[in-house]
Formats: structure tokens, C-alpha cells, sequence
């Protein structure tokens, strides 16, 4: 009798164990985003809707990040499920993991095809979530997606719907400016960076100072720019200098040039609002330092239509990516244009160009190889996931600097946001190293009429 009753009250436990346990029904955004997400939901258990695996299928050719991450989603399943069948619990390689399965389409008491009127992978995806609603009632189903509408349309149908958190930076506003000023220093201080070019960091900061960053030092009749060497524990002078003809107009943009052309930084992010000068001093600043460097790549990701990569698009190669490559140009012709056609500023770029020393290209003609010895600027890079910063970076060889330049506030993908882009990311995770410099641009200096759309509109 005493072990009937232990039995039962085991058993009891059990059951309410498992009803604490929560099912996260995966979006394809999700997995396309982080293909190891599937390991991301501790002791719970994920569902994977058949849709997802059929959109998956997709996208699974092609040489984009997001190939790469379907390919790795689908081998991975493929080797959990070698001994069970996908429409039954599996578990998850891992310890303390919960176990996944394949939803396929169920009938529902609740059809969201029927609800919205329109047969959609989407609404496929959500006739899943139901389903796991009404076969377990005790248990939360959570639909995870990085698409707001998916989101928004789970809700209205009474369902539990979040985004994917893993690897977004919790709080945006505590990602680094780069630059800090400081007011009230000694006259003396001041004078001494002046004559000498350095200061002992500890005469003006009192708490731990940040590696690279940079400092306005002011008082009452003077003000001088610095930056903190952590090598020397010092703050250097920065001086306003001028790279390929371009000058900075403020602070901030003398500092970006100044991460850029500093030998030892070989990491550099410079995020800011249209106009603030992002791609146009990283460029002018490359230009000025092509001795150094067997070729510069001057590169930005292509969002594609849908699913499509640019191979649909009519024309040869060079058509079909001109469109998206134009505003890069357009950074390189300010430049040349200063001078005239005969000066030979001016023919060394067109030279660079014909030589491939320069090369403007879509990110994607990039992954893959091993760059040594040039330096790389990644237009739009808030456009990118973390794993393709990643990626960029490692690709990295000997003598080689990569810039990073974007707007963490201007999203072109529909899966990303201020918080979960890669530009955002790196500025959050690689604070304080020795090798990377991070500059936030907030005066624009395109113009008045595009700092008034920055300002009012």
C-alpha cells in the first residue's frame, strides 16, 4: 500500500513537472536568424510547424548567411531524428534540454486561414501554435518570432507570442557613444597635452577608463580632443586632420578618422543618422592609407526581395548589383570630384579602380575567403546579424582592419531591430579591447536641408 501511494505521488509530481514546461513553437525568422536556437529554451520543448521546414527547404541554396543557417538547421535535425520519427518528442543534445517535434498540418477548431482569409505559410505556422493549445491545455505555448505582424496576428488569436531574445542587447541606451566630455579641467592639464602630446589618464579620469575612447577635455578658456591609450595608460592628443582632401567638421568626426587611420586599432564601428559622414570618412581615411594595404573593399550587404536572391533580376552581374552599390559610389565621387580629371588625385582613384586595388562589391562576394592585408569598410551594417559580423570578422587574416559603419535606428530586413542587429552587437561585446574603436556621428553635416529632415521630420 505505501509503495502504491509513493507510486501515485511520483507520478502526481511528474505531471506537474511536465505541465510547468513550457512548448515554443518556432517561426522560420528564428532559425534563420540563430540556427543553434533550437538549444536555446533550456528544459522546455520546441515545436517545429512542417511550414517552417518547408520554407527552410527554400532557402537552403545560395552562398547568403541565411542559406548557411538553413542548411545547418536542417543537417542538425537530420542527425537528432536518425533513430525516431519527427512527429514524436525527441530529445535535444544537451544537458537539462527539453526534446522537439515536427507539428504537421492539424485540424483546428480555430483555423487562422479561414480567421484572416488567405492561405499563408504564416497562418500555417499559427494553426500549429493552436494545435499545441488544444491537444495540451495545461501546458503555456509560446509561438517565438522575429516578425512584429506574425506577433501581432498570434495575439489577436489569443496566443502567447514573444520575440526571439537570445543575443539582443538588453538595454540600447547603454551602448558606448565612444566619446565623453569633460569639463572643469585644470588649465594646466590642458597645456600639458598641448606641449607634450599626452597626459597620465589618471590626472583627469578617476574611474576606469575604456580602451580607445575618446575624450573633449574643456574649461572655462581652452578645449582639446584626446583619446585613452590603454597600452600607455594615457590620454594622446587628437588632432583634426584632413585624409584624401576630406576634413572633419566636428569632435566626433575627428575621432572616427582618427580610429580609422590608427595603425593599432584594427577594429573600428562608427554608428550615426544619415549624413552624419559614416561611409565618407572611412573612406577618405582607406584612401590615405593605401600603402599600407594591398586593395581596399568598400562592401554592403543586398537585401533580397522575399526569398529571391539578385540572380532573378535581369542583366548581367555587374547590372543587377550597380542599384545597390550606387550610394557607395556616390561617397567615391565626392572625393575624386575635388579634384579635376587631370590632377592626379584624380587618376590615382580611377587607376585604383581599374587595378581592382579598390573594389566596390556586395557583401556577399566576400564570405568565404581569407582577406590579408587590406582594409575593409561594411557600409549598412546594421543590416547584418550578429553571426554575419561574426563572420566578416574572422575572415580577417594578417595586417588586415575591418570598419563597420551604420545606423542601428535605420532597419532595411524585417527581422531585425535596434537591439538584435549586428552593429549593435559588436558595440556591446567588444568594448574595452585594445583592438577596437567605436564612434557614435550625432551632428549631420550633408547639409541643412538634411540635417532639418534628421532634426524635425
Amino acid at each position: 500500500m505505501a509503495k502504491k501511494i509513493a507510486r501515485k505521488v511520483v507520478n502526481t509530481a511528474s505531471k506537474k513537472k511536465l505541465n510547468q514546461r513550457k512548448i515554443f513553437v518556432l517561426d522560420t525568422s528564428v532559425i534563420l536568424y540563430d540556427n543553434q536556437s533550437i538549444k536555446n529554451f533550456e528544459e522546455h520543448d520546441v515545436a517545429i510547424p512542417i511550414t517552417v521546414l518547408e520554407e527552410l527547404d527554400n532557402f537552403k541554396k545560395g552562398n547568403d548567411t541565411i542559406n548557411f543557417e538553413a542548411r545547418q538547421f536542417i543537417r542538425f535535425i537530420d542527425k537528432l531524428s536518425e533513430e525516431h520519427t519527427l512527429t514524436n518528442w525527441i530529445p535535444i543534445n544537451g544537458a537539462n534540454k527539453g526534446s522537439f517535434k515536427v507539428i504537421m498540418n492539424e485540424k483546428v477548431k480555430v483555423d487562422a486561414q479561414v480567421v484572416f482569409g488567405e492561405r499563408k505559410p504564416d497562418h500555417r505556422i499559427l494553426n500549429a501554435a493552436i494545435h499545441l493549445k488544444e491537444t495540451f491545455p495545461t501546458r503555456p505555448i509560446i509561438l517565438v518570432t522575429k516578425d512584429v505582424n506574425l506577433r501581432l496576428k498570434a495575439k489577436s488569436l489569443n496566443l502567447q507570442a514573444e520575440d526571439y531574445e537570445t543575443g539582443k542587447i538588453k538595454n540600447i541606451d547603454s551602448l558606448r557613444t565612444g566619446s565623453t566630455t569633460i569639463n572643469k579641467v585644470k588649465a594646466t592639464i590642458i597645456d600639458e597635452i598641448y606641449v607634450r602630446g599626452f597626459v597620465a589618464a589618471s590626472l583627469v579620469i578617476k574611474a576606469k577608463a575604456i580602451a580607445n575612447h575618446y575624450y573633449i577635455l574643456k574649461n572655462a578658456n581652452n578645449a582639446i580632443l584626446t583619446w585613452y591609450n590603454k597600452e600607455t595608460d594615457c590620454l594622446e592628443r587628437v588632432q583634426k586632420t584632413a585624409a584624401y582632401g576630406i576634413k572633419p567638421r566636428n569632435a566626433e568626426q575627428a575621432f572616427a578618422m582618427h580610429a580609422v587611420m590608427n595603425p593599432a586599432i584594427k577594429l573600428v564601428s562608427i554608428q550615426g543618422v544619415a549624413g552624419t559622414g559614416k561611409t565618407l570618412l572611412a573612406l577618405a581615411a582607406a584612401l590615405a592609407q593605401k600603402q599600407a594595404f594591398t586593395q581596399i573593399y568598400l562592401a554592403r550587404p543586398i537585401i533580397p526581395l522575399s526569398n529571391k536572391d539578385i540572380g532573378f533580376l535581369p542583366g548581367d552581374m555587374k547590372s543587377k548589383v550597380n542599384p545597390y552599390m550606387e550610394p557607395l559610389w556616390d561617397n567615391l565621387k565626392l572625393i575624386q570630384n575635388q579634384w579635376k580629371e587631370t590632377d592626379k588625385e584624380y587618376q590615382k582613384i580611377t587607376e585604383m579602380i581599374q587595378q581592382e586595388k579598390l573594389l566596390v562589391t556586395p557583401l556577399a562576394y566576400i564570405r568565404g575567403r581569407s582577406l590579408s592585408n587590406i582594409i575593409f569598410i561594411i557600409d549598412e551594417a546594421q543590416n547584418l546579424t550578429p553571426l554575419e559580423v561574426k563572420t566578416i570578422i574572422t575572415r580577417a587574416g594578417e595586417g588586415s582592419k575591418i570598419i563597420f559603419t551604420g545606423d542601428i535606428f535605420q532597419i532595411d530586413t524585417p527581422y531585425l531591430d535596434s537591439q538584435s542587429n549586428g552593429l549593435s552587437y559588436l558595440i556591446d561585446r567588444v568594448k574595452d579591447n585594445p583592438l577596437y574603436a567605436h564612434i557614435t556621428l550625432d551632428k549631420g553635416e550633408r547639409s541643412a536641408l538634411a540635417n532639418l529632415a534628421n532634426t524635425l521630420l
